[in-house]
């Protein structure tokens, strides 16, 4: 293996598992949970499922992590959303989801939780600023904006099967 492998799975009501294998077979986890924060997870190289470390880290001290990683990743152009009290999300639309086949708008995402949907990635589609009348499909991912709550609301909506 000569470059690093980073793949991703969903953890429901969790948030997102990203798993990293690097060039020298090290591996590495971070599950980003919904409330921000992080969890770095090292596993041991002569058990690959035996956990070496993990840190929870604060979405803050996540933050903090990144710029120390990469410092020239900031620009003033970028908008930050959560100096805003605002978060961004991926919400995958299960299978079995109730919300399948029906039109957005049948959601109630906007009134019931102030969350906008501003995106949906559909395969290798991106369909952005869905209108109501756009039907959902199991497997979806739905990007919202929004508050914490309403993020963790419009996920507790969307998760109903």
């Amino acid at each position: 293996m000569g470059s690093p492998r980073l793949s991703s799975t969903p953890l429901p009501g969790i948030g997102v598992r990203y798993d990293l294998t690097t060039r020298e077979r090290s591996r590495l986890s971070v599950v980003a949970h919904r409330d921000g924060g992080r969890t770095l997870n090292a596993y041991r190289e002569d058990d690959p499922d035996a956990c070496a470390l993990s840190v929870h880290l604060t979405a803050g001290e996540a933050t903090a992590l990144v710029d120390a990683m990469m410092p020239e990743h900031h620009s003033p152009n970028l908008l930050s959303t959560t100096e805003l009290g605002l978060v961004a999300e991926r919400i995958e639309l299960s299978a079995v989801s109730h919300w399948n086949g029906l039109p957005l708008g049948d959601t109630r995402m906007r009134t019931e939780t102030g969350v906008s949907i501003v995106a949906v990635l559909r395969r290798a589609e991106a369909i952005p600023s869905p209108k109501p009348d756009f039907r959902l499909t199991g497997g979806d991912t739905l990007i919202v904006i929004g508050t914490r709550e309403g993020v963790d609301a419009a996920a507790a909506i969307l998760g109903r099967e």
